[in-house]
């Protein structure tokens, strides 16, 4: 059997020439996987719902200059600040809209990157895009500098739910860009979809979730909208100008889109994502799997040895921190044991193949909690391993997690 996953040997369980997304030997294996996350800020405009650290346009207007070159430039420096690491298994550039940038800017990045570190044969090299970015020639240039997978930032299918969301492409433009992301040889094509906005209603979703699946998608997320501090929706819902998700709308949009995706032949790996086998994203499989992985940008984040880093998330103070030669970060956080031992479980819960117990996986079946959970049928145990047996609950399971203690074990 051929080895088609970098430092993974082929699943014992699964008789394919490719593993399921949801093997488990799989999900462990990613923890091994090494991986670097680049963050391009630049957008046309801020989506009322985005809390991410992005340049909109009218911020990207008001400067004298052009400051992607400058940008660039500066993510090559701090590149060349971190020690060699690899070679990488993936490679994620997001944002923000790296698209943003040209051919030669983003060649530029990915150059740097695998000088730097090195890019395993095979490796997930992925770009976020959104689908009025679409462009023949240059998307054909993303393939020949190294982009293997495009995640496409698509969210609905409804025209009034996209106005709702402040996005400013056409259903059209989706079908398209999926259609050309495949002719000029990306090899994996995501769509991004996002429920729960006021102008949605269950017709609409449903109408989005088959409009997606017809366009076979080799990975699909999606993701339930979300109200955060200092966003223009946080704005609007606080004045009573739009009214918040409504959790009952959202856990059924959620159920019809797991019940349709799995009907299509997608496998459901994760809570918010399906993928068919040789297309789960690597990047996030190794996050899920408290991989380590580093993190170049502005507000990118970052993990290795324990420690999780943040870099500064203001244009001005990141570029100067570089050109200054020093690391742009805003923060370190160095995990004490038993932290990381919660975070394991509940980033691992994530995953339908469920995460090995341990002593903190025991201690939370034995908990008050726990127990509650398990009679429930939402937490159950298969072999060695703990599973989220009823998805749309995963957040109860985690808030179990974080209330145990040290002690408890």
């Amino acid at each position: 059997m051929s080895n088609p996953w970098p430092n993974h040997s082929p699943s014992p369980v699964a008789e394919l020439a490719v593993p399921s997304p949801d093997d488990p030997v799989l999900a462990d294996a990613a923890a091994g996987w090494r991986s670097a996350y680049v963050h391009i800020p630049f957008c046309r405009r801020r989506c009322p719902y985005c809390d991410f650290a992005v340049v909109a346009g009218d911020e990207w207007a008001r400067r004298s200059d052009d400051p992607t070159d400058r940008y660039v430039d500066a993510v090559v420096g701090e590149i060349a600040m971190e020690e060699p690491w690899g070679p990488l298994d993936a490679v994620n550039l997001g944002g923000g809209t790296p698209t943003a940038l040209s051919a030669d800017q983003l060649g530029r990045v990915l150059d740097a990157v695998a000088e730097r570190f090195g890019i395993a044969p095979g490796a997930e090299v992925s770009i976020e895009a959104n689908p009025e970015d679409w462009d023949q020639n240059a998307w054909a240039d993303l393939v020949a500098i190294g982009f293997t997978r495009v995640s496409l930032g698509v969210q609905s299918f409804d025209p009034v739910v996209l106005a709702a969301l402040g996005r400013s492409h056409h259903p059209k433009m989706a079908a398209a860009a999926v259609a050309g992301a495949r002719r000029v040889g990306l090899g994996s094509v995501s769509l991004d979809l996002i429920y729960g906005s006021e102008a949605e209603t269950p017709a609409s979703w449903a109408a989005t979730v088959a409009t997606a699946l017809r366009l076979d998608p080799d990975h699909l997320s999606g993701y339930a909208l979300t109200v955060e501090r200092g966003t223009e929706l946080s704005r609007r819902v606080g004045a009573g100008l739009a009214a918040a998700p409504d959790p009952d709308h959202q856990a059924d949009a959620y159920e019809l889109l797991l019940a349709a995706a799995t009907a299509a032949g997608l496998v459901h790996y994760e809570v918010s994502n399906f993928a068919t086998p040789g297309h789960p994203c690597r990047y996030n499989m190794a996050t899920w799997a408290q991989g380590e992985y580093l993190g170049f940008g502005l507000g990118a984040h970052g993990h290795g040895s324990g420690v999780r880093t943040r870099n500064l998330r203001r244009l001005d103070a990141y570029l100067d921190a570089v050109e200054q030669g020093r690391r742009p970060r805003a923060g370190a956080e160095t995990q004490p044991a038993w932290g990381r031992e919660q975070e394991r479980l509940i980033l691992g819960l994530r995953r339908r193949a469920g995460v090995v117990a341990g002593a903190i996986g025991d201690t939370l079946e034995r908990s008050h909690k726990g127990r509650r959970l398990t009679a429930a049928g939402v937490l159950a145990r298969h072999h060695d391993r703990l599973v989220v047996a009823r998805p749309l609950l995963t957040d109860e399971v985690s808030r179990a997690v974080l209330s145990l203690s040290a002690d408890d074990c």
